[in-house]
């Protein structure tokens, strides 16, 4: 069996791909990996958005259109246009994924924008516009884990808005996301319906606590390279279990609620010396989701092995989290600092698009 699809089928881990484009969109290319990979949804970001919009061509007809009938238009504004459109497009390919599992995959997400990561009322309000924009069932919502973000994802799961709550290094991030949901669930009359996953970024991780290790340089830190990432995903999986498999949450799931599942993000290897499945094989595991890049996820159609591993030696991650702190590193603080610099690179991505998107409109029009 293809290995992606024996992921979903055999270990109950949904692939998504976390890659969104115009020609993918409209070539039927995302349509052949749902049939022949089973891949079950799209993740995007501001990161994808400025790789796609501006390293094509296939958008320049939408663009000229849009200054055509808009040319007062904020840029704005015609980039939301345009991700919009892939957004549609995309959950209108997934929609029988949507239908066949009942609501509970066939996502495909849209993110707010990255410089209202601290600004709870700015988000939810980007949040429920997009949501009536895109205007499609199987949309999600993504919202950074940040201080601002964890009332915005209470308050907009309450109002029955599907959320994916982006932005998590830490087991601090796991939990305040995961009770921000079970909150917003709790708010309403009837829970079904509403979906949800924890996105937690799993390989940046491993490129901050690496550096530290090798700074250290003894035996015992080069031996711990490349496992500090794994260790702090499965210990988020273990309170996952713990809180969503709890006597309180199944009378919730008896009133129709479904469980917000872990998704791993970040998952391509960074490190050539690394596998380059690292961040799939060791993290499989069922009611979990993997979001690939394109090259991961080629590279476990071609030489993956699917094996549940995820729940194998929780004590051996507690073993390896606490032989880190003993050498001198804060993971609480390295992992702190990663939400900061993960939303501040994807404000710069996003300011990069729409500087990018100006030079467009300029050449396109002469102004």
């Amino acid at each position: 069996m293809n290995p992606l699809k024996a992921l979903w089928e055999e270990h109950g881990q949904a692939v998504w791909l976390d890659y969104i484009e115009r020609d993918l969109l409209t070539g039927g290319g995302l349509g052949r990996l749902v049939v022949d990979d089973g891949v079950r949804g799209v993740t995007s970001n501001p990161s994808i958005f400025k790789a796609a919009i501006t390293g094509s061509g296939s958008y320049d007809a939408d663009i000229d259109a849009f200054l055509e009938s808009n040319p007062e238009a904020a840029t704005s504004e015609l980039y939301e246009r345009l991700a919009i459109r892939d957004i549609q497009m995309a959950a209108d390919i997934l929609a029988p994924v949507y239908e066949s599992s009942a609501g509970t995959d066939g996502f495909v997400s849209l993110e707010v924008s990255p410089h209202l990561a601290h600004d709870t009322p700015g988000t939810e309000a980007e949040a429920r516009r997009l949501w009536k924009a895109v205007d499609r069932p199987n949309l999600m919502i993504k919202v950074p884990a940040t201080a601002a973000g964890i009332p915005a994802i209470e308050n907009l799961i309450a109002a029955g808005i599907h959320v994916n709550a982006t932005l998590m290094f830490s087991l601090a991030d796991y939990e305040a996301v995961a009770t921000a949901f079970l909150r917003g669930l709790e708010r309403r009359d009837d829970p079904s319906g509403v979906a949800s996953v924890a996105s937690f970024f799993v390989s940046r991780v491993d490129s901050k606590i690496d550096a530290a290790l090798e700074a250290i340089g003894t035996d015992e830190a080069l031996g711990l390279r490349g496992r500090a990432a794994i260790a702090n995903s499965r210990l988020a999986y273990r309170r996952f279990l713990e809180l969503f498999h709890a006597p309180t949450f199944a009378e919730m799931v008896a009133r129709g609620a479904q469980m917000q599942r872990p998704l791993w993000a970040s998952t391509s290897t960074k490190n050539p010396d690394y596998p380059d499945v690292l961040y799939v094989e060791e993290l499989i595991g069922p009611e979990t989701v993997n979001t690939l890049p394109t090259a991961t996820l080629e590279a476990y159609r071609d030489h993956g092995r699917p094996q549940s591993r995820i729940a194998e030696a929780f004590d051996e991650d507690e073993a390896i989290v606490a032989r880190l702190g003993t050498l001198g590193i804060d993971l609480d603080a390295v992992t702190s600092q990663l939400q900061v610099d993960g939303v501040a690179s994807f404000a710069d991505a996003f300011d990069e698009l729409m500087a990018a998107l100006e030079a467009k409109r300029a050449t396109r029009t002469g102004v």
